[in-house]
């Protein structure tokens, strides 16, 4: 059973405060995966953790995982731009990105972050926009499907990221000629996977391909970074993912591989975003409607705009009534919100305990991609943020959007002030 980090009480009390729907984050749950995800790579001298950003764009919790030793990837100049809001700087900072504007090459140059080069052709594109740095990265494709025995984890030949295997070769000498002296190695072939030996097998094609390349170009990388794709179970009966033995892996196929080999020292990094965040967010909404024509319906304050996962991909996020944690789950319904799209659903079919207007449901595992993926369609305004404080105090970390928020982009709003400041004074 999936439980939550805070009683009814609680929930009463924050949300008599900050008015439904809001995500809310657990910090002590973000600072226990932290650790726990240091302690399994303690064994690697030069282990970085580089937070997804993407995941969670929100400054509090970047200086929390700052605080827990973390880095950020960054993909955009806007993220860099957050990353150095929040003091990220120099090797605090992965630029992981593709197709990318000369803005982006150029702020990344200027905060001295560490740049991932997606493409062979980038690499010219680079000189010209921020220059050729002394240590950089390159993202690995090796095409065709990705398996982990008769499984297959993830189809790079079908994806747009990464050098082929030839093609790295070509981009380290041109590289190395234009003054590189140290290079890393990066991919991403899998997503949300909980199965332990994806990183254990990613990290030792990676250690080969490293070994290789210093045999075929003389360039030394100093760096592999394993990217995220280490997932977190969404559905109640799923085991999740063991960091520590995750970690075991990857050391094993590091002694076999790198120990004996003319790199010898090589640091290890990491991009996890879901796994780092995901299971410690919640989105807390209440039911406002309940309809019954051919299927029953409860209607939520919250919709896709706070968590599009479940309509856009028909994930699975778990369900909780608060108060009814223990009652058993014999109703069927279809949970959804207000927009006009027949997809704005969080489950379909769901078993719940009998549920009525007015109560308070937590939606699991929104700690990443979740408020990040928002949106405003049909007008709707995005959600507040809330951290639970290691010491139990919910803080506002981000506030919702308002009316106002949502026309300050177009050019007219002089038309539309007198009408924000009736709605404003009086609700009209």
């Amino acid at each position: 059973m999936k439980t939550v980090p805070f009683t009814k009480a609680q929930l009463e009390k924050i949300v008599a405060q900050y008015p439904t729907p809001f995500h809310l984050y657990d910090e002590r749950g973000i600072r226990d995966t932290a650790r726990k995800l240091h302690k399994a790579f303690a064994w690697n001298k030069g282990y970085k953790e580089f937070f997804a950003v993407k995941a969670l764009p929100n400054p509090f919790i970047l200086k929390i995982l700052r605080e827990e030793g973390c880095g950020v990837d960054c993909s955009s100049y806007t993220e860099l731009m957050l990353a150095e809001s929040c003091g990220f700087a120099g090797g605090e900072i992965m630029f992981s990105a593709n197709d990318m504007p000369a803005q982006d090459f150029r702020k990344v140059r200027a905060l001295d972050g560490t740049v991932n080069l997606d493409d062979i052709s980038h690499i010219d594109f680079l000189k010209e926009n921020g220059g050729i740095p002394h240590k950089i990265s390159c993202r690995f494709n090796p095409g065709g499907d990705f398996k982990l025995g008769n499984t297959i984890m993830g189809n790079p030949g079908e994806a747009k990221y990464g050098f082929t295997r030839s093609q790295l070769t070509q981009g380290f000498k041109k590289l190395m000629a234009l003054g590189v002296k140290e290079f890393g190695l990066h991919a991403f072939l899998a997503s949300n996977t909980t199965d332990d030996s994806y990183y254990p097998a990613l990290a030792r094609l990676l250690f080969q391909t490293a070994v290789e390349l210093y045999e075929e170009t003389g360039g030394r990388v100093t760096f592999i970074n394993l990217s995220g794709g280490v997932g977190i179970p969404y559905l109640p009966d799923q085991p999740g993912a063991d960091i520590l033995k995750i970690g075991a892996g990857v050391q094993k196929a590091y002694e076999e591989v790198i120990v004996p080999s003319p790199l010898h020292q090589v640091s290890i990094n990491t991009e996890l975003g879901r796994f780092m965040t995901g299971p410690h967010g919640y989105l807390i909404s209440r039911v406002i409607h309940e309809k019954k024509t051919h299927k029953d319906y409860l209607g939520l304050d919250a919709s896709a705009v706070n968590l599009m996962r479940p309509a856009m991909y028909g994930a699975y996020h778990h369900i909780t009534v608060m108060g009814k944690e223990s009652a058993p789950c014999d109703h069927k319904y279809d949970v959804t919100g207000s927009l006009c799209e027949n997809n704005d659903k969080f489950a379909i079919d769901r078993m719940l305990p009998k549920t009525e207007i007015g109560d308070l449901v937590v939606i699991h595992d929104t700690g990443a991609h979740g408020f990040a993926m928002g949106y405003n369609y049909n007008g709707r305004l995005r959600s507040a943020e809330v951290l639970l404080g290691a010491d139990g105090q919910a803080t506002l970390i981000r506030r919702a959007e308002t009316p106002r928020d949502y026309f300050a982009t177009f050019d007219f709003t002089h038309l539309l002030d007198e009408a924000l400041q009736k709605d404003e004074n009086g609700r009209l």
